[in-house]
């Protein structure tokens, strides 16, 4: 059994695509494909060219919340619980809160008590690039 030839194969999928009307086909295979503009890629200078609009995603809401330790309890430990309880966490007394983002630690900070409600200081914030390197 004879192997079929380049030719044969790109007439057997040009008849293919013809009868599925996808494209026109003549006899000269690739005649009828126009090649697509494309664009010369330039770098635009920093501090120059289009400026970014951030308007339109200020009033998007977010999820703040701090985190002050976790832990890993059964099931059978979980059903236990009662008023009263303590839950021992991940964290010394004095370590720093975590202060995540939709999930996402962006900075650490410590309690504090403002007009009888608690609120936390900032100490540490991560930068864009610190948190880049932790997805890697």
């Amino acid at each position: 059994m004879a192997e079929p030839d380049d030719d044969d194969v790109n007439d057997a999928w040009a008849d293919a695509l013809a009868e599925a009307g996808q494209v026109d086909v003549d006899d000269d295979m690739g005649d009828d494909f126009d090649s697509a503009p494309l664009n010369e890629l330039t770098e635009e200078p920093s501090g120059g060219g289009e400026t970014v609009d951030l308007e339109m995603i200020l009033d998007i809401p977010v999820t703040i919340s701090m985190e002050i330790g976790r832990t890993s309890i059964s099931i059978r430990n979980l059903l236990k619980l009662n008023q009263g309880s303590v839950v021992e966490l991940d964290r010394l007394a004095g370590e720093p809160l975590d202060v995540l983002v939709n999930g996402t630690l962006i900075a650490h900070g410590e309690v504090v008590v403002v007009n009888e409600k608690f609120g936390i200081r900032l100490t540490d914030v991560i930068t864009a690039m610190e948190r880049i390197k932790k997805l890697t």
